[in-house]
């Protein structure tokens, strides 16, 4: 039997994503029924077990071989040729995710990236399987492949790991509670009928916790602000933190009439980078702030935490005019990331 990946998996490989949902979804919510995984803090990543070699690539197609070496060596060794497989590579740092560590690989020299593979070596967290034997097998139902997937990881040892799944909901929220404590970001769920087709047919359901901040800027008019700019003292200074999604009209118009301009001796420039607010984006321009005396803010925010900042946007809750923003601190949870 032909080994080689079928054509239509050659890179790049349109992978299947989620839409995000608020709260679990109900049994009917997807077809066959629901199951749910964790959904891993790492770069997803397609690999590809060819008769010749093994590549490992990104949802957006770029090729990630050369940062994850010991996934590559690993697969080359435990997965027969002709698999394609989709899942999370993810750094362990003690028992948490360590998504900064990840960020360092991609950025490293050649030179420069083997001491890092063997300070912090990477895993593989499988959770589906496209291809087996050569044979293109993403119009089967999940329950399927995942049968497959079980077969083909029965024997694998770390790095590979097969990502759990339950058809259990009370697993699935005790996984919920319980699993942002290591830096898992929330639930994926899958319909057990559905084929793996490219699209955002899937559903997650992301951790999120409040806190307090300080807001210091927003953007827009200190009248109408649009979003706001979150701080929070990191390494003895107040840090922006995050941005905040956009605000409806009525929250922003609310939020400014307890706005007041900032005096002399503002500790934030009224010009930052975008990519300073996210790494991800495409717009490398600069983003005008509007400085305002800081006040404390209460906000949701997912378990991304780089250690400085939030990696996604951050939701505003409400104001609070009780507390002083002098007194707001790091929480204990995103300490020592």
């Amino acid at each position: 039997m032909d080994e080689s990946i079928p054509r239509a998996l050659q890179p790049p490989v349109a992978v299947a994503l989620a839409k995000l949902v608020k709260t679990f979804p109900g049994p009917a919510a997807l077809p066959g029924g629901i199951w749910a995984e964790p959904k891993w803090d790492g770069y997803r990543a397609i690999v590809l077990n060819d008769s010749d070699e093994v590549t490992l690539w990104s949802r957006q197609g770029k090729e990630l071989s050369r940062i994850f070496p010991e996934l590559c060596a690993a697969v080359r060794n435990q997965v027969p040729p002709g698999v394609v497989l989709d899942g999370e590579a993810v750094i362990w740092n003690g028992d948490r995710l360590d998504f900064e560590a990840l960020q360092r690989r991609m950025f490293s020299t050649r030179a420069a990236l083997p001491a890092i593979v063997h300070e912090l070596p990477a895993s593989f967290a499988a959770f589906d399987v496209l291809a087996v034997a050569g044979q293109d097998i993403r119009g089967v139902p999940f329950t399927g492949r995942r049968q497959l997937l079980e077969e083909l990881a029965r024997d694998w040892a770390a790095p590979l790991n097969l990502s759990p799944t339950t058809t259990d909901m009370e697993v699935a929220k005790n996984w919920l509670k319980d699993l942002p404590a290591t830096g898992v970001e929330g639930l994926v769920f899958k319909g057990g009928s559905q084929p793996y087709d490219g699209s955002r047919s899937w559903l997650k359901l992301k951790t999120k916790t409040t806190l307090d901040a300080v807001c210091a800027a927003v953007i827009g008019p200190i009248s109408q602000p649009q979003a706001i700019i979150a701080g929070l003292p990191v390494d003895g200074q107040l840090r922006i933190v995050g941005r905040s999604t956009s605000l409806s009209t009525r929250v922003g118009r609310e939020l400014g009439r307890q706005l007041r301009p900032a005096q002399p001796g503002h500790p934030w420039p009224e010009q930052i980078s975008e990519t300073s607010l996210n790494r991800f984006s495409k717009d490398k321009g600069p983003v005008h702030l509007t400085l305002v005396e800081p006040i404390v803010v209460e906000i949701s925010a997912d378990v991304a935490w780089t250690g400085k900042s939030f990696r996604h946007g951050v939701g505003f809750v409400r104001v609070r005019p009780e507390l002083d923003a002098a007194d707001v601190e790091l929480p204990p949870h995103l300490k020592n990331r």
